[in-house]
């Protein structure tokens, strides 16, 4: 879900900039800093978002930079002529001096304060609407991209897990026969003790089906068929592939926790900590 855009346009003498960033998210959040002049367009604006975006944590900024002319502070002549004629009035009715320089009279009231009142218009929106789709176009074929690289990193993990549970298969055949052999050794190290050989056998057959691992590999086989299926829809599947890497951290666990064989346990450590990155990752999916 991380990504950037922005673009700016110029119109009347100024330029107008339009930048948005995401990050990863439940849902879509938007947080908006709209120059003053956009405002009245502020739900237009997040409704345009949410037509690009379905995720993500949204920071959107648009601004307007003008010439030095533009944002020079005008001066009001008429004020200035009208105190003009006022303190000239004064000062010979009062036979006082006249002011020496300028600064007195653009220190008066209202000679240097910007009174225009700016309205957008419909050409200028249509202006700054384009440029806010293109930052938004920008933003999202840098998800794209991103989601490209995410879904090679996941392929390889996953083909990573495969292949460390076939690993796991060359251990079994030894891992059943050592338990066996466990049991039997302690047996014969209790003096003056009979048992019954028949029920001796059930009873390591019941064991090792306690630990068999057949249906858990049959389960994360299916769970890494189905993450890569669900990979190649063309629909927004982070949420369910973080579902899935649950159901595979699930399967995974139980593995280890029946293996009851060092080597076996030293490879599930391995494939947990490939479906760790995965799960890391997947946060960023859309």
């Amino acid at each position: 879900m991380t990504g950037f855009g922005k673009s700016a346009v110029s119109f009347d003498n100024k330029k107008i900039n339009v930048e948005i960033k995401s990050l990863n998210s439940k849902a879509l959040d938007i947080s908006t800093r709209i120059a003053p002049l956009y405002r009245e367009k502020e739900l237009e604006i997040r409704q345009l978002i949410a037509e690009y975006l379905i995720r993500g944590k949204v920071d959107f900024y648009i601004w307007i930079d003008k010439g030095d002319a533009t944002n020079a502070t005008p001066v009001n002549a008429d004020l200035v002529e009208y105190y003009y004629h006022q303190i000239n009035e004064i000062a010979y009715h009062k036979d006082i001096s006249l002011p020496l320089d300028w600064s007195t009279l653009l220190r008066m009231p209202e000679v240097m304060t910007r009174t225009e009142v700016e309205e957008l218009t419909d050409e200028e929106w249509a202006v700054v609407r384009n440029a806010i789709t293109e930052a938004l176009s920008q933003l999202v074929e840098y998800r794209r991209q991103e989601g490209s690289a995410l879904e090679r990193k996941f392929r390889e993990k996953i083909d990573n897990i495969a292949l460390l549970q076939k690993e796991l298969e060359q251990h079994e055949p030894s891992r059943v026969e050592k338990i066996r052999q466990r049991i039997t050794d302690q047996l014969t190290l209790i003096p003056d003790v009979e048992y019954d050989q028949n029920r001796l056998e059930q009873e390591l057959i019941y064991y090792i089906e306690k630990l068999d691992i057949s249906e858990e590999k049959q389960r994360l086989t299916q769970h890494l068929q189905y993450f890569r299926d669900t990979m190649a829809l063309d629909e927004p599947v982070g949420k369910k592939l973080g579902f899935i890497a649950q159901e595979m951290g699930r399967e995974i666990n139980t593995t280890g926790s029946k293996s009851n064989n060092a080597e076996m346990q030293n490879i599930v450590v391995k494939m947990k900590d490939e479906l760790e990155q995965i799960k890391e990752q997947v946060l960023n999916a859309l």
